[in-house]
């Protein structure tokens, strides 16, 4: 079982929970946080990975939920860990944005990074291949409905900031 902690409509953790499930259904006010990563190397693409088969077969950046106890920043470094068995400094980082969503804020973080995709090993009951994908690869996915809608507007809102 995994807990959630509870935030209000500032942002500010409430000392509640949640558990986490498919069907999980938030108070009104009450949020629970989520952090993606868009990874960039050298050629101005981005590593993106198409999720498993029991986590909808999208195309998506690396993210996830953060659990009850974690900071958003921890999470980060944790689900890239975790999705691509990468080991990441948080310094290497850079916090872009967070987006207040109809039931979670989500925290938006950046890497320019180059990363071999030999040395990717990646976490089968998430994701089921990474990619190096263009701008144009991307929004290509997104007209076809093929990217995770949940990433679409950070990415937008990160090409605009580039």
């Amino acid at each position: 079982m995994e807990y959630l902690d509870l935030y209000d409509e500032k942002g500010n953790l409430t000392g509640e929970k949640v558990l986490r499930s498919k069907d999980m259904k938030l108070e009104k006010g009450k949020y629970i946080k989520i952090v993606i990563v868009f990874i960039k190397n050298d050629e101005n693409k981005f590593l993106i990975q198409k999720t498993s088969k029991e986590k909808g077969s999208v195309w998506a950046t690396t993210g996830g939920l953060v659990s009850s106890g974690y900071t958003p920043d921890e999470t980060v470094v944790k689900e890239i860990e975790e999705e691509l068995g990468l080991f990441i400094d948080f310094n290497e980082l850079k916090h872009i944005e967070t987006i207040k969503r109809e039931f979670a804020f989500q925290d938006t973080y950046y890497l320019e990074k180059n990363i071999n995709i030999e040395d990717i090993k990646v976490q089968e009951e998430e994701v089921e291949f990474v990619k190096w994908l263009s701008i144009k690869e991307i929004k290509e996915l997104i007209k076809n409905n093929e990217f995770r809608q949940g990433n679409i507007l950070a990415f937008e809102n990160l090409l605009k900031k580039e």
